[in-house]
């Protein structure tokens, strides 16, 4: 398949462009907000799509076609593999017309993404993936699984402040769908940052502080039993919310940027996400994770700020709960990784967020010839950092205790390109808003040295900035 690709001018970024196209549905914005230079490199939008993959269990649908009894990453990736991009045309730069996608003397194969897909796979997609029990219910009803195949796609590189769109032809000839999408950027305007108003909103959850207290414990005595090293937990709580959502977006993203943010308007629901944490990178080939354990809040002084920042970075038990999702995560990617080529690159750095500190580790790898991008999400999925170790076992006791699905909470938002690439984040600080609610997940890793009560204050500390916006 060939991909035309222009480079444009425009000094709206990533969230004034998406706001031109906010109302279509099956819009989504991949928005790197952070704005540091080793995270927040590019942010995506996809707009046009020409097709949309779904599927709840076991059943897919795709368009009006329904497969059943089928496996959705298999699925996916059958679908993947008939648009593999053969050929790059770049228009108006003559010197760079017709590309080769393996030539090394162009910038462009260090974009990741130019055409794809975009889209989640919820927490509770890992039910096709193992067996493991099904007791908790569903508070709401999403995919389990939703993709969104894209004709063009507006590309931001943040860091060499240049703007891109692409255009497969799917729906319109692809010069002809770049020019109208240039002409609706160029009439564009600038957006002043939200302002906050106080609210009385009510939140509610489906613990009590006690109940979740008397949870984290009933963990720790799983811990203490060995059934696992470290598990987590978490809570659902939720509101009522009849307000826009990419407005809610754009309050979170003033106060809560983070390097895996992202805004996605599909059928019948939105899913505001305000992630700091990646799941999967793959790009050419090589394979990274960026498992986070350990949070602080932030102080309300300078002086605090420091005091709970040089905690973290001293807290044995912290250090321990990301060492052994290192481990896990070392394991996972050595599923799918040639031997001898996964690595810890970082184990315990420190990050910064307008609420929290955490404490991140960063494991790489160099992925197997044979191994698809669909194939080790598969294979990784769901991230080690939100279930824990042994991650099975973790998961059925994850089941027993929460008593809710966790929906989307805990899966993955990301894109798979047409030329092998992909990227996905953790779904943390992410609000699905869905028939006048608005729902959302906070939770934490449980050790044998948890303070129960700790246990229950870290999980506000997380949910601050959420309840803020709502």
């Amino acid at each position: 398949m060939k991909l035309t690709i222009k480079e444009i001018s425009t000094e709206l970024n990533a969230v004034e462009v998406y706001s031109l196209f906010e109302k279509y549905k099956n819009t989504i914005l991949l928005d790197s907000s952070k704005e540091d230079e080793k995270l927040s490199k590019y942010s995506f939008i996809g707009i046009n799509p020409f097709a949309i993959f779904k599927s709840i269990e076991n059943r897919v649908e795709i368009e009006k076609q329904v497969i059943k009894d089928a496996d959705p990453f298999y699925e996916l990736e059958r679908i993947l593999k008939e648009y593999e991009i053969k050929e790059i045309e770049f228009i108006e730069r003559e010197h760079l017309k017709n590309i080769n996608l393996t030539g090394e003397d162009t910038k462009l194969e260090n974009i990741p993404f130019v055409g794809g897909c975009i889209g989640y796979f919820s927490y509770d997609i890992g039910w096709n993936i193992e067996e493991l029990p099904n007791t908790a219910k569903k508070d709401f009803q999403i995919p389990e699984s939703y993709f969104v195949f894209y004709d063009n796609i507006i590309i931001f590189d943040l860091l060499n402040n240049k703007q891109y769109i692409t255009a497969l032809g799917k729906l319109k000839h692809r010069e002809e769908s770049i020019r109208d999408i240039q002409d609706i950027i160029g009439k564009g305007c600038r957006i002043v940052e939200e302002t906050f108003k106080e609210s009385n909103n009510k939140f509610y959850s489906n613990f009590t502080e006690s109940e979740y207290i008397e949870a984290v414990a009933r963990m720790k005595e799983y811990i203490k039993n060995g059934d696992v090293y470290i598990a987590n937990l978490t809570q659902r709580m939720w509101c009522y919310n009849n307000e826009s959502s990419f407005e809610i977006y754009k309050r979170l993203r003033t106060i809560n940027k983070a390097p895996f943010a992202a805004f996605l308007n599909l059928d019948g629901f939105e899913v505001i996400s305000s992630s700091p944490e990646r799941f999967i990178q793959i790009k050419q080939g090589k394979v990274e994770t960026r498992p986070i354990k350990g949070t602080r809040p932030r102080g309300a002084t300078v002086e605090e700020d420091k005091r709970n920042k040089e905690e973290l970075l001293s807290s044995e038990k912290d250090k321990a709960e990301l060492l052994m999702i290192v481990d896990l995560e070392r394991n996972d990617l050595s599923k799918v990784c040639k031997p001898h080529t996964v690595k810890v690159k970082e184990l315990f750095a420190l990050e910064e967020y307008a609420t929290v500190f955490h404490l991140v580790s960063t494991v790489e790898g160099e992925l197997k010839k044979d191994c698809s991008t669909v194939k080790c999400m598969r294979e990784c999925f769901p991230g080690g950092s939100i279930t824990g170790a042994p991650k099975i076992r973790a998961m059925e006791i994850i089941e027993e205790l929460e008593r809710v699905k966790r929906n989307i909470y805990t899966g993955s938002i990301g894109y798979f390109d047409f030329r092998g690439n992909a990227d996905f984040n953790i779904v943390i600080r992410t609000i699905v808003k869905k028939d006048g609610k608005a729902y959302f997940g906070i939770g934490g890793g449980v050790t044998i040295e948890s303070d129960e009560k700790m246990e229950y204050d870290e999980t506000l500390d997380k949910a601050r900035a959420l309840m803020r916006v709502l």
